[in-house]
């Protein structure tokens, strides 16, 4: 089976595109330079009408980082009702304690107030103390059904032998480690054949100029499509 591909989407352009040129699945977002914010109902409605592909959408009310107080957490509740009530697929969150753990509570909030959406638990994961011990707390989450990580290093690339640990510690349970993060074309194939992982997740990779506030780029995205299913 081929390795699913998610790839960020900010517009409906940008949606339209990566459907067209491979992409399994699309992470919406707004703000990618603070590294994804929650989207208006309006772009989140656009696109899920746009595409035929599943749309997760992130819900971040800010980017000062990923623990949050009684008013973020009832913004956040607010935004995820609305996104399901949008026709996303899925939510894609991440909440830690001032400790670096998973906000356990925080997390089964956010589970509830999805109402039965796919969970992805996002890069707040590579802020925890301790990996393995992070994703054996998601792994008891049903809900969470995906784990975007760079193996807690600025690149996908820098942290092979974490990711592969941490594919193989998810082996055979309901929940996907989603590597992403400075994860390039050119590596891709290398990095499948190295990790053994079962989705990539592409931002700025397959974007103009492989910057991140360009729009996607068609043949990045089916460049990268066409390795994946080649290996």
């Amino acid at each position: 089976m081929s390795v699913l591909l998610e790839v960020i989407a900010t517009t409906v352009a940008d949606a339209r595109l990566a459907e067209a040129a491979g992409a399994d699945r699309l992470e919406l977002i707004t703000a990618m330079g603070e590294g994804g914010l929650t989207p208006s109902v309006g772009l989140i409605e656009a696109v899920v009408a746009a595409v035929r592909i599943p749309v997760n959408v992130i819900v971040r009310p800010h980017s000062r980082g990923f623990v949050f107080d009684t008013d973020d957490y009832a913004v956040m509740l607010r935004d995820v009702r609305a996104i399901k009530a949008a026709g996303a697929n899925g939510v894609v969150t991440g909440m830690l304690t001032p400790a670096g753990e998973i906000d356990r509570d925080g997390l089964a909030r956010a589970i509830d107030a999805a109402d039965g959406l796919a969970i992805t638990f996002h890069r707040a994961f590579d802020e925890t103390r301790d990996l393995h011990k992070a994703l054996d707390v998601l792994l008891g989450f049903e809900a969470v059904t995906n784990v975007l990580t760079s193996g807690g290093k600025p690149s996908v690339l820098q942290a092979q032998g974490t990711i592969r640990a941490l594919v193989q510690q998810a082996s055979g349970s309901h929940c996907t480690v989603l590597a992403g993060a400075g994860l390039t074309i050119d590596a891709v194939a290398d990095f499948m054949r190295a990790t053994h992982v079962e989705a990539v997740h592409f931002g700025s990779g397959v974007r103009v100029d492989g910057q991140g506030l360009t729009p996607v780029d068609a043949q990045r995205v089916a460049r990268v499509r066409t390795l994946l299913d080649a290996a």
